[in-house]
């Protein structure tokens, strides 16, 4: 329950990315959807999948004390720094979001709407190289450093953590290659929607887990 509590407000989090379901909704309203949808989901998953994993890797360098209690709080000392990035990255989103007036998709992203099958999967793995999604995956991987205790468990909670993490790209590409023409109008409603408000979510979301990560990393100490 402890690693559940610590792990999904993290993956929840990383699910509302604003850049990365835009890219997607962009793929589903292009005539490219047919080819590129699934490659981008597939690279979505393994990159934030890969990631995650790499981060929990290096968590693991933290070193055991002979006392349990001293490794949590190598581990609490560690989640407080992330979660002050976190926090500043979300100050950072917020003030850029309140700035700026003209609320338009960034040039480089419409692209994702020409993208064959390889660049859509090279672009989705990518993504997950962002700031957030690194510090996202460096709280996971701290989590799971002083909560699992096999290598089994942890394999099976990041599996948890990408596919919470992924689910709001994969809802609407699995909704629209069952029903293109039933969900196309909730596509551009949320295009737009996202393309007037999703940096300023993504800033307000950003806030809250870096405090939540703070309190977990206090709590360890």
């Amino acid at each position: 329950m402890q690693t559940l509590l610590h792990l999904l407000p993290l993956a929840i989090a990383l699910a509302f990315s604003t850049i990365p379901i835009l890219a997607a909704l962009l793929i589903l309203l292009s005539e490219n959807r047919s080819r590129s949808a699934i490659p981008f989901l597939i690279g979505m998953l393994v990159g934030m999948f890969a990631v995650a994993a790499v981060f929990t890797m290096a968590a693991q360098l933290v070193p055991t004390a002979r006392f349990p209690r001293r490794t949590d709080e190598a581990v609490g000392q560690l989640e407080i720094i992330v979660g002050s990035a976190l926090i500043l990255l979300g100050l950072f989103s917020v003030w850029r979001a309140r700035r700026r007036t003209a609320k338009a998709i960034p040039q480089w992203l419409k692209s994702a709407e020409t993208l064959g099958p390889v660049s859509s999967f090279g672009l989705a793995f990518i993504l997950n190289l962002r700031l957030k999604s690194l510090l996202l995956a460096s709280a996971a991987g701290l989590a799971l450093r002083a909560d699992v205790k096999s290598a089994a468990e942890g394999v099976i909670w990041l599996v948890v953590y990408t596919l919470v993490g992924a689910s709001t790209v994969a809802v609407p590409i699995v909704a629209t290659v069952i029903s293109p023409a039933r969900t196309e109008p909730k596509l551009i409603a949320g295009r737009e929607w996202l393309t007037r408000n999703g940096e300023l979510l993504t800033g307000i979301i950003l806030l809250i887990i870096g405090v939540l990560v703070i309190v977990i990393g206090v709590g360890r100490l």
